[in-house]
This record gives structure tokens, C-alpha cells and sequence, in this order.
């Protein structure tokens, strides 16, 4: 026990901990004004989560990664088992079974999967021997079989956002575990071949709508649209310094739905700015970066694909995130990390952080 604070005394990264606090932070501000606009305490549930995530990253940074990853098929079971559960006993909220009632919370096991996956794939690919020519169509066979069930329980929720979201994260690293350019053909061949089918079979017909007023607002500005349009109006409000804490007329008004999970960055843009949304925008991109920094730094490949799925996660939600709430892609429901209300969200990003933190934590280890 001693080596171990001896260990996060010396080591600790408060440059992490530092990003994460101020986004943190941010969340809890921006849901307090989105709580006023609902006339609802959220940002009190938020600060218990925060404090229960808080716990997470405390737990993992005090394990070491290697052993967390010796768990990572059992984890990554747990979760699977999970999404069935959520097929045949979830809870249905806006036409989607995503949840499992707890009694005393909602848990929504697609969230976890997007941890697991990374732990999954980081430990499968950690075992294998490197390929200096690239991961052949063979290679590709058994990790494609981890990610290919959780993606096929989570569209059947349906839950495109989450399913793509689990899928983004998982080809990010077979990226950057390197492919043939036979492999990168035909699974750039096959990506172009499933989206003409997952339209015709597999989307709802919400989530088809979604698309097409994304590719025309103005088509039906009161049906789908009108969030983003909302959305749109908010931004433009906001201007370059915003209207200031509680001042914002889009959200306080109720125009904007979903202001406190999946459209906060608006709430965000409008009360702040530009200017607000660039040091948002800023903590993300040094987040990242700096996740990639501790990759760069592991001693062993097992902490580098952790960090990099992890990084990979953040990455994938702010881009798309930003992109559907600034118009520029569809609306998939999908939140911004650390920022957006639930508790789903919060644990899940905090296992990132404290995955992060346990890497970073031994950066001068031997293997």
C-alpha cells in the first residue's frame, strides 16, 4: 500500500487531472443553468455522479493497467450479457429499450461497452505479435467477432448513435494497429456496400428521418429540424462573448430540447460565445492530445492501444456530438464527454480518465 501512494505521489499527472477538473467543472455550470430552464435539480444528481466517477478513476489509477486488462474478456462479457438483458427486461423511454432499471437508477450498459471494447481489443491485440506488413483479413477475423455482437444488441435497441459510436472507436484502433491494403480495400469496399443496405433494412424510420432533415432543414422545419434549427438560432445568438450565465433565450425559453444531455454545447455557446465554445473546444483537443502524450510515453504496447481507444472515444463523441448540434451531421443522440447530463455518460468517461491515469502512473516502468 505504501509503494502505491509512494507511486502516485511521485508520478501523478496533474496536467490530467487538471483538463478533466475544468470540464468537470464546466458541466456542472452549464447544467445549472439548464437545471433553472427545467426547474429541476440535475446538477446535484450530476455532482453525486461526478463524485461516484471520482471513485472510478481513483480505483483504476491505483491498479495497474496490466492487471485490469487480464479482466477485460470478463468485463467485456458482463457488458454483453447486459445489452441481452436489455432486450428482454430494459426500460423503453422516446421509443428506445436502452436501460436497465436498478431501482434506484437507470444504467444504460451500451455506454459501458465503449470502455470494454478498448480494454477487449487493446488485450487481444497486446497478446498477438506485431504484423510489421499490416493486419491481413485474417487477423481481422477474431477481433471483428468482439465488436460485431455488441454492435448487432445495440442496434437492435435501436441505438445507431451508440452502435456506430462502439464501431468508430474499434476501427480507430485496427487503424492504428496498421491494415494490408487489401484489408483496408475490402473494408472500405464493404463500409460503402452496408450503408445502402442498413437504410433499406436496419434503420428506423426516425432515424431515416433524422437524415433527411439533416440534408434539408428547411424541409420540414417543425418536424425533426427543429432542434437543429433551434440549435442553429443559439449559436448565432451567442455571438462572440454569449449573453451571459442564465441569460440565454433559446434554452431558458424552451426552444432547444435536450439542452442538458445531447445538445449542452449549445447551452454552452449560447451563454458564452464564440469565444466560450473555443476554450470548450480547447480543453478537448488538450485532453486528447494529451492522452496520446501518455500513449507516446507507455513502456509497453498494452498501454499504448489503451490509451489511444480511450482517446479515440473522446475524440469520436466531441466530433460527432459538435458535428449534429451545429447541423453539420445527423442527429444520433449521442453525448459530450464530461459535460452532458447522466450518469451512464459519467462513469463511463471516468473509467477512460482513470485507465489514463493508471498508464501514466507507470510511464517509467519496465515491462
Amino acid at each position: 500500500m505504501s509503494s502505491a501512494f509512494s507511486l502516485l505521489k511521485s508520478r501523478f499527472d496533474w496536467v490530467l487531472l487538471a483538463l478533466v477538473g475544468v470540464l468537470a467543472a464546466v458541466g456542472l455550470l452549464n447544467l445549472y443553468s439548464s437545471s433553472v430552464a427545467l426547474e429541476q435539480n440535475l446538477y446535484q444528481t450530476q455532482a453525486v455522479w461526478l463524485g461516484l466517477g471520482a471513485l472510478v478513476v481513483g480505483f483504476l489509477a491505483a491498479l495497474d493497467y496490466r492487471f485490469v486488462s487480464r479482466w477485460a474478456y470478463v468485463g467485456y462479457a458482463l457488458v454483453l450479457f447486459l445489452l441481452l438483458a436489455v432486450l428482454f427486461v430494459g426500460s423503453t423511454i422516446n421509443n428506445s429499450t436502452r436501460w436497465l432499471n436498478l431501482g434506484f437508477t437507470l444504467l444504460q450498459p451500451s455506454e459501458l461497452m465503449k470502455p470494454m471494447i478498448v480494454l477487449a481489443t487493446a488485450r487481444y491485440f497486446a497478446t498477438q505479435d506485431p504484423r510489421p506488413g499490416g493486419l491481413s483479413l485474417t487477423d481481422l477475423i477474431p477481433p471483428f467477432a468482439l465488436v460485431l455482437a455488441p454492435v448487432a444488441l445495440i442496434m437492435l435497441q435501436p441505438d445507431l448513435g451508440t452502435s456506430l459510436m462502439v464501431l468508430f472507436i474499434f476501427l480507430t484502433m485496427i487503424l492504428f494497429e496498421g491494415l494490408t491494403l487489401r484489408a483496408l480495400a475490402v473494408l472500405g469496399i464493404s463500409a460503402a456496400v452496408s450503408l445502402p443496405l442498413g437504410w433499406t433494412f436496419l434503420f428506423k424510420d426516425y432515424q431515416k428521418n433524422r437524415i433527411l432533415s439533416f440534408l434539408d432543414l428547411e424541409k420540414d422545419p417543425y418536424g425533426p429540424g427543429w432542434q437543429v434549427r433551434q440549435a442553429l438560432i443559439a449559436f448565432g445568438s451567442g455571438g462572440l462573448e454569449g449573453k451571459g450565465h442564465l441569460a440565454g433565450t433559446q434554452v431558458q425559453k424552451g426552444f432547444v430540447p435536450y439542452h442538458e444531455s445531447d445538445f449542452a454545447a449549445v447551452n454552452w455557446a449560447e451563454e458564452h460565445g464564440f469565444l466560450g465554445m473555443m476554450f470548450l473546444l480547447g480543453l478537448y483537443i488538450l485532453l486528447i492530445a494529451w492522452a496520446l502524450r501518455i500513449a507516446r510515453a507507455s513502456r509497453d504496447r498494452l498501454g499504448v492501444l489503451l490509451c489511444v481507444g480511450m482517446a479515440a472515444m473522446i475524440f469520436w463523441h466531441v466530433t460527432v456530438n459538435l458535428g449534429m448540434v451545429m447541423g453539420m451531421l445527423p442527429v444520433v443522440g449521442l453525448t459530450l464527454p464530461l459535460v452532458s447530463y447522466g450518469g451512464s455518460s459519467m462513469i463511463t468517461n471516468m473509467i477512460a480518465i482513470g485507465i489514463l491515469f493508471s498508464v501514466s502512473l507507470r510511464r517509467g516502468e519496465a515491462t
